[in-house]
């Protein structure tokens, strides 16, 4: 739902996308350390810059996508603990408040040069 969201937005086709559980995404999480058996959240990386994680990840996302780049200046002081609790709740209540797809998204041949790796 998230990716799709983000699709729909990237209108400067800046983002590309890997399910952590891919060859990929373990690749690319590996090389940074980042242990995905204790997180389960949307990770950004910026090759050869840095990393995001949770709500960092989401502010940077909204600062790439027009519309929302006022994100990151209106929460972006919130301390990251908090903002991160927010994110947890959302993320632990996303199904209960904005409901779950009957089936997952199969991309059509235009959308599937977004994905690194397909299933």
């Amino acid at each position: 739902m998230t990716v799709l969201w983000i699709i729909k937005r990237d209108r400067e086709d800046i983002f590309r996308f890997a399910p952590l559980q891919g060859e990929v995404g373990k690749q690319l999480t590996q090389q940074r350390h980042i242990d995905t058996e204790r997180m389960d959240s949307i990770i950004l990386i910026d090759p050869g810059v840095a990393y995001y994680i949770k709500s960092d990840a989401a502010l940077e996302i909204a600062r790439e996508l027009k519309g929302y780049g006022f994100l990151p200046l209106l929460i972006g002081w919130i301390p990251v603990g908090v903002r991160n609790a927010v994110y947890d709740f959302v993320a632990t209540n996303r199904y209960r408040m904005f409901g779950r797809q009957e089936a997952c998204m199969i991309p059509t041949p235009e959308l599937q040069v977004k994905f690194l790796e397909t299933s």
